[in-house]
């Protein structure tokens, strides 16, 4: 066996463990830890410490921030899934029939990389550099890592998509920033 082989089969292997330690509670959990939509309250505390920081010149950072998520977005979806083409695991002949899926959601064909871990990260990473509080950053991280594990809890993507996803956020987030202050 390769050692593309191997890490291969490691991936699933964990996916395997992750996904099938699943419950009807944390099915509903991690299917509301997945929502864009329940996180509206950590988007608008982002927003008030951004704006106590930074006075006006947050419009700009929250704007930044709004580029740097469409770029990690469009990204992770033209880019990597369509070249990649990497089944999701519930997608996936060989494993569908073992792949524990929540209200009967699975998502688009392909899942490498994470749309959802590379957006997370994209906006843990420029929000904790910009914001740079210790308590913050503690907090996004956590966040950023429960979207990402909800993910392959739900049998929506592997292991492997999920870091694919994060180094991709981080890597576009930091570079963004660095951007950011090249030019202010």
């Amino acid at each position: 066996m390769s050692l593309g082989d191997k890490i291969i089969q490691w991936d699933i292997d964990l996916f395997m463990a992750i996904n099938g330690a699943n419950s009807s509670f944390w099915d509903s959990v991690m299917w509301w830890a997945s929502d864009k939509y329940i996180w509206i309250p950590l988007y608008l505390f982002i927003l008030y410490l951004l704006i106590k920081k930074h006075k006006m010149h947050a419009v700009i950072l929250v704007i930044i921030i709004g580029i740097a998520i469409t770029i990690s977005d469009q990204i992770s979806v033209n880019l990597f899934k369509d070249m990649f083409q990497r089944l999701r695991p519930c997608q996936n002949p060989k494993l569908e029939e073992m792949v524990h899926i929540v209200n009967d959601h699975c998502g688009g064909l392909f899942g490498f990389v994470s749309s959802h871990a590379a957006n997370a990260f994209t906006l843990a990473t420029l929000s904790t550099l910009f914001i740079r509080k210790r308590y913050f950053t503690i907090i996004i991280i956590i966040w950023a890592l429960l979207i990402s594990y909800s993910r392959v809890y739900l049998g929506v993507h592997f292991p492997g998509d999920i870091f694919g996803g994060a180094l991709l956020g981080i890597f576009i987030g930091g570079g963004l920033y660095l951007v950011y202050r090249i030019f202010r």
